[in-house]
């Protein structure tokens, strides 16, 4: 039987060595390589073609959210797992949500730790557990907030925005706005800047999940009309 492949990172010598033997010790996984660095990690994702990439959210060297970015770019095909105390940075719960990685507290038991690995193996999105070491996130992101944030973009930046989602290129939505690519790109940094994130993923995810919610709520009143 072909055991998942599986990266492990962290950047605690002590974690990363409790996590291998967990997983050393089941049939179903295969250790194809453990790093205690992000640039390691990135490396052995595109040298060995792992099922799954188990990493901490914080290295000295790269962040969660430059890893979501290089995934993106690279298009990596892969799952990537965070093993993280808490939610907190906005690129990781917008991916989140986006279906871009999926996330395990650390204070996950081992059971619940192998069952979840199991369950991102079979192709299954994991939404974390409420509790109060790791915020709510994925489908239960504060609607409310997002749109808060949301209001903070103009109205060109918010057509950006929706264009991004749409999967266009900066050419193909230059072409589409009749504006040159060096006006998109200012308007994505002023974007990136407002909301707090790195990348066109957490970007897409925002506007995905905001339009999702005001779609729930136009239901939810012609129901009650």
């Amino acid at each position: 039987m072909r055991g998942t492949r599986l990266v492990i990172a962290d950047r605690h010598p002590i974690v990363l060595q409790g996590l291998m033997s967990v997983f050393a010790a089941q049939r179903d996984f295969n250790i194809v390589a453990w790093c205690n660095s992000g640039t390691s990690c990135l490396e052995a994702i595109r040298n060995l073609a792992p099922d799954i990439a188990l990493l901490g959210d914080s290295f000295p060297d790269v962040t969660a959210s430059e890893i979501l970015a290089i995934a993106d770019d690279e298009n990596f095909p892969i799952q990537l797992v965070f093993f993280t105390a808490a939610v907190e940075n906005g690129d990781l719960a917008a991916a989140i949500a986006a279906g871009s990685c999926n996330v395990i507290s650390k204070y996950a038991n081992n059971e619940t730790l192998l069952r979840s690995l199991r369950l991102v193996a079979e192709g299954v999105s994991l939404l974390p557990e409420p509790s109060p070491e790791l915020a709510p996130t994925g489908r239960e992101v504060n609607v409310a907030k997002i749109e808060n944030v949301l209001a903070l973009l103009t109205d060109r930046e918010r057509e950006i925005m929706h264009l991004v989602a749409e999967g266009l290129s900066n050419k193909a939505i230059a072409r589409r706005l009749n504006i040159s690519q060096g006006t998109i790109k200012v308007h994505l940094h002023h974007i990136y800047q407002k909301l707090e994130i790195r990348n066109r993923t957490a970007l897409a995810a925002l506007a995905c999940h905001n339009d999702t919610a005001v779609s729930a709520r136009f239901r939810s009143y012609q129901r009650h009309a």
